[in-house]
């Protein structure tokens, strides 16, 4: 796959998944604009320092002026081809446990922000009249309702990010813009291998070939796909 001078963002790009992806899409030619929180994670990222790497500080991508910013940033450079949306967080508990502050944190840190910078990236991709790749990232639960059982917010959080990505195909699919999803079980990272030390982790689906899923969905390669959520769950 080749993304040679094609501009990415990559929001959850400091990450274990997002740093595997931004790897594999800076050995493919692409230049990467890589949005980021938390400044120590920043600090330990693995291609910082690249030259086509851009890490930009934002505080929050639940927040709209926040996103609007960041897409003017870099559809003022070259033409946006692909913007992929890892960024999103994780919480435990039942519903008789979890309040409206924890219901909502779920759904601004996935869903809110993932439907943000989707807006983002469309207006991008339509004012630069080349189309483009939209790539989300939703959850096994997302899918499969019942396995969020303990996990009710994140679940509802990632059912609708699934329903954003199928949606939003159609919605965009005459812009010649494509959108699709994947959809991981627990991955293998070392921070759920620390969480999880018992489990059978060559089960697990390794970050890697979860990127180069991601990878082909966003690449000019993937001609006719939109609207899948694609599960990959590894042999778990």
């Amino acid at each position: 796959m080749d993304f040679s001078n094609k501009q990415i963002v990559v929001t959850g790009g400091t990450g274990a998944l997002g740093s595997a992806v931004t790897g594999a899409l800076l050995r493919a030619g692409a230049h990467c604009v890589v949005p980021y929180v938390d400044a120590a994670e920043a600090e330990r990222f693995a291609h910082r320092g690249d030259p086509n790497v851009k890490l930009v500080a934002v505080t929050d991508l639940a927040d709209e002026t926040e996103v609007a910013k960041l897409f003017d940033t870099v559809a003022a450079s070259t033409p946006l081809w692909a913007s992929i949306h890892i960024a999103g967080g994780f919480a435990v508990g039942k519903v008789a446990e979890t309040g409206k502050r924890a219901l909502m944190a779920q759904l601004d840190g996935n869903l809110v922000s993932c439907f943000l910078c989707c807006r983002a990236a469309v207006n991008a991709m339509i004012e630069g009249k080349q189309g483009g790749r939209i790539v989300n990232v939703a959850a096994r639960p997302g899918l499969e309702w019942r396995t969020g059982a303990g996990m009710s917010a994140y679940t509802v959080a990632k059912a609708g990010v699934a329903a954003l990505t199928s949606a939003l195909a159609e919605e965009v699919a005459k812009d010649g813009i494509l959108v699709n999803a994947v959809a991981p079980s627990i991955m293998d990272t070392p921070a759920n291998r620390a969480a999880m030390p018992k489990a059978d982790f060559g089960a697990w689906p390794k970050v890697e070939d979860v990127a180069a899923t991601i990878l082909f969905l966003a690449s000019p390669d993937n001609a006719v796909t939109r609207g899948a959520v694609v599960p990959v769950y590894g042999k778990s």
